[in-house]
């Protein structure tokens, strides 16, 4: 059964006639998350998960027309029922499920398995076909535990705080921001640039707990920050604003910085690899428990993890799509930019 093709604008559900995280406008856009590369403006119509909603609207516009509903719940749109499960990437982040006269597709959106206390936990789904992301699918990335990397980044703060330094952090201001936010609660006060602060408002509005934060402007007396926590987004690194940072020590935060090399390509004093995407065994982990006849392999090492799955007995095709610009930390909203 052809229950959905790979299209120019986007993933295409054949029979119900919409769309999953489509790259160019269509009438019925599906949303697995926030992130811009799946998230994008000029939808007619928008469905995502509840603690998505707020954050599309924040990003695209509060105009939008759009509805969310909860994990488990399911939605049947022209025959085919849709629902969504964690996929534990972002909060609100999911994999969406279609089921059509018995037969199951899932789309992973972005995932990763590894609980990060913050995010509601990536939940298998049993189905027929698998589209699954591969942004990390080569062996060489293999993430600390949870408590692992936290002691690392504890460790580094305690260290600049010794030598009377302040930290700052670099991630992507939706997800990654909230990610460093929760493995750093209770070490030092926290500050977070105006588009962090702007999307955690976003996200609390959908009565999600955060740890807490004060919101960090150039206006700031420096003494009042000295020693502190700063988390800015990507767009800042080697900025004025950062620059005004008295005695800064900045620090990456990617899964990139799993690799070594990385860290010398940007003028940064340390790098975490902290993800929001699943390693290599993680994807394995989520593929093989789904059970699918066939999986899609999209954004990322698409060859080598497409070629290992057929290679291991999982019947695996490659497939182009427009996803993925996140997590090198090269991308940021327009709201990075207005807010600095």
């Amino acid at each position: 059964m052809k229950l959905v093709k790979f299209t120019n604008k986007g993933i295409y559900c054949i029979p119900g006639k919409f769309y999953l995280d489509p790259w160019f406008p269509v009438d019925y856009a599906i949303i697995s998350h926030g992130h811009a590369d799946h998230s994008r403006s000029g939808m007619k119509h928008y469905l995502c998960h509840d603690e998505s909603k707020a954050i599309i609207q924040h990003r695209i516009g509060a105009d939008i027309s759009i509805e969310s509903m909860p994990y488990n719940k399911a939605k049947t749109i022209n025959g085919v029922s849709v629902s969504f499960f964690p996929a534990g990437h972002i909060i609100g982040s999911a994999q969406i499920r279609l089921e059509y006269k018995g037969y199951v597709v899932v789309f992973s959106g972005d995932y990763k398995v590894k609980n990060d206390n913050l995010t509601t936990p990536f939940e298998p789904v049993k189905c027929h076909e698998f589209i699954t992301e591969s942004t990390f699918g080569l062996p060489i990335y293999n993430w600390l535990k949870e408590d692992n990397l936290q002691k690392q980044m504890h460790d580094w703060v305690i260290s600049n705080q010794s030598k009377n330094r302040t930290s700052v952090f670099i991630g992507y201001s939706l997800g990654k921001a909230q990610r460093i936010m929760k493995l750093m609660e209770g070490v030092s006060d926290m500050y977070v640039h105006s588009a962090i602060h702007n999307i955690n408002n976003a996200i609390t509005s959908s009565g999600i707990i955060l740890p807490e934060t004060k919101r960090w402007t150039v206006d700031i007396n420096k003494k009042e920050i000295q020693n502190k926590i700063i988390i800015v987004p990507p767009a800042l690194l080697g900025s004025n604003m950062i620059k005004k940072i008295p005695n800064a020590a900045t620090a990456i935060c990617s899964g990139w910085m799993q690799v070594r090399g990385k860290r010398r390509w940007q003028s940064v004093d340390a790098g975490f690899p902290v993800s929001d995407h699943a390693d290599w065994n993680g994807l394995l982990s989520a593929v093989k428990a789904t059970e699918a006849e066939k999986v899609y392999v999209t954004h990322g090492s698409q060859a080598t993890f497409s070629k290992y799955l057929n290679e291991i007995g999982i019947y695996s095709e490659e497939v182009k799509t427009e996803y993925g610009e996140n997590e090198d930390e090269g991308v940021d909203d327009e709201n990075t930019k207005k807010a600095s």
